[in-house]
């Protein structure tokens, strides 16, 4: 006799089979339709201009790209290479930040390049973090931080930037600020680890000395490991600095420095990055990066190691930081011109657009993938007003109106907070300009039409 079983449900989802998966996937929203899914070439209109998505739709320079090809032409290079890294490329990352760092880095015990930064980050909590030790995340975050550390059985626990525009004409990175006192407050005895991203995505924000200081001093005081991401940190605009935690007192000897070949060289589907630290996270990290991926892209790490070895003589990342400003401002200026708010970046490629001016109508068709998003995805008019003043309850909340009705896509904040504090990024809107210069000037053509979309403002 047989019997028919239902296939079992966790948490409401079905499970697609007789086999329980892990509730990891649950904890780090590995199974909600993400925001990258929804906003996506394959459910927008087939002309929209993508500036939701922080990818380039231009390739590498000419010379990044020769030296990839003249790697995939010898042998080694075809085959695994040493899971610490290529030597050549951990030669090249040592020349190019021991000046940065202020000290000499050993390409043996303290660079290792991981395959992308995001698995590196990855095998950071994989060596560090043990069944419920707590990671302090500073929101809004990069969502994928969240299911790296709940994999690996930590807790995440979140630490907001406040956004003190109220009364500020032209804000920056500057005006979201962190709250010393709350970030103190959220440190327990089983607080492990603290992970600073600057310069910051999505807000632009480029931490200053004092903040970067003022967490140093609390990880040196509760003894915390510092994951500093800082892949964005060949994008630093208007003579902003650039603080290196590593860098300050103390801190050399509990921080990991995570960096990017796809955001320095514009070359993201390479999918090769580097940890720098001191041989105590480096090791064990290695021992972790060795069991999840073994070793990284032969071929590209010696692309990589070319576009460091001569990024001098061709003046690349002066001229790339020239490049992506220009970007930038034909951004800001379309939103000036509307008389809209953003956040102006100081760092990385994402400008923060204040959509609480938007007028949507109320019977607006949006898509059932949306039901139960933060209201920037779409807007449901609540019964209450959101627990934060600087919102009106009659703002929309209109990445998905934007795409359809202006073509040019965007995507939801709130997507990069907790439940808890999604209210605080719903009123902003992220665009990308990691675009080449003429999709720019086609998407603020575009943008221009929001002004037949905002609320009449009161004289």
């Amino acid at each position: 006799m047989t019997t028919t079983q239902t296939a079992p449900k966790q948490n409401g989802i079905e499970s697609g089979g007789p086999i329980r998966f892990s509730s990891r996937l649950k904890e780090g929203r590995a199974l909600a339709q993400d925001v990258w899914s929804i906003y996506n070439a394959v459910n927008l209109p087939p002309d929209c201009l993508n500036l939701g998505q922080g990818y380039m739709n231009f390739a590498p320079p000419l010379w990044i790209r020769e030296a990839a090809e003249e790697a995939l032409r010898t042998v080694p290079a075809n085959h695994y290479s040493h899971p610490k890294g290529r030597l050549r490329l951990r030669e090249a990352l040592k020349k190019h930040y021991e000046a940065d760092f202020g000290r000499t880095l050993d390409a043996e015990t303290e660079i290792l390049v991981t395959s992308g930064a995001n698995e590196g980050q990855y095998s950071v909590f994989v060596a560090f973090l043990e069944h419920g030790d707590e990671v302090i995340l500073f929101e809004p975050f990069f969502d994928q931080y969240l299911p790296s550390v709940t994999f690996n059985g930590g807790v995440p626990v979140y630490v907001p930037l406040h956004p003190r525009t109220a009364g500020v004409d032209k804000p920056t990175g500057h005006d979201w600020k962190m709250d010393v006192d709350e970030l103190r407050r959220a440190i327990t005895p089983r607080t492990k680890m603290i992970v600073l991203n600057t310069p910051h995505n999505p807000v632009g924000k480029v931490f200053t000395r004092t903040e970067v200081e003022a967490i140093a001093d609390i990880a040196k005081e509760f003894n915390l490991l510092v994951m500093s991401d800082e892949v964005y940190e060949c994008l630093v605009f208007d003579g902003e600095e650039h603080v290196r935690i590593a860098t300050l007192p103390g801190m050399w000897e509990r921080t990991v420095t995570v960096g990017s070949a796809g955001k320095s060289f514009a070359a993201t589907g390479w999918r090769v990055g580097w940890l720098i630290g001191p041989e105590s996270i480096i090791k064990p990290t290695l021992a972790a990066s060795t069991r999840i991926v073994f070793c990284s892209n032969s071929p590209l790490q010696e692309a990589a190691a070319a576009g460091l070895e001569l990024s001098k003589a061709h003046n690349f990342f002066p001229t790339q930081t020239k490049e992506y400003a220009e970007r930038r401002e034909v951004l800001i200026k379309v939103f000036d011109d509307l008389g809209m708010k953003y956040t102006l970046p100081q760092g990385s490629y994402f400008v923060l657009l204040d959509i609480s001016d938007l007028d949507i109508p109320d019977d607006y068709p949006f898509p059932e993938s949306l039901n139960g998003r933060g209201r920037d995805f779409k807007w449901v008019f609540p019964s209450t007003r959101p627990p934060c003043s600087i919102f009106s309850p009659h703002s929309p909340r209109a990445c998905w109106f934007m795409a359809m009705e202006i073509g040019v896509s965007s995507i939801p904040v709130s997507e990069f907070y907790c439940e808890e504090h999604r209210n605080i990024g719903e009123a902003y809107a992220r665009f990308a300009f990691c675009k080449d210069i003429d999709t720019m000037h086609a998407a603020a053509e575009r943008l221009k039409n929001l002004s037949k979309h905002l609320k009449k403002k009161q004289i």
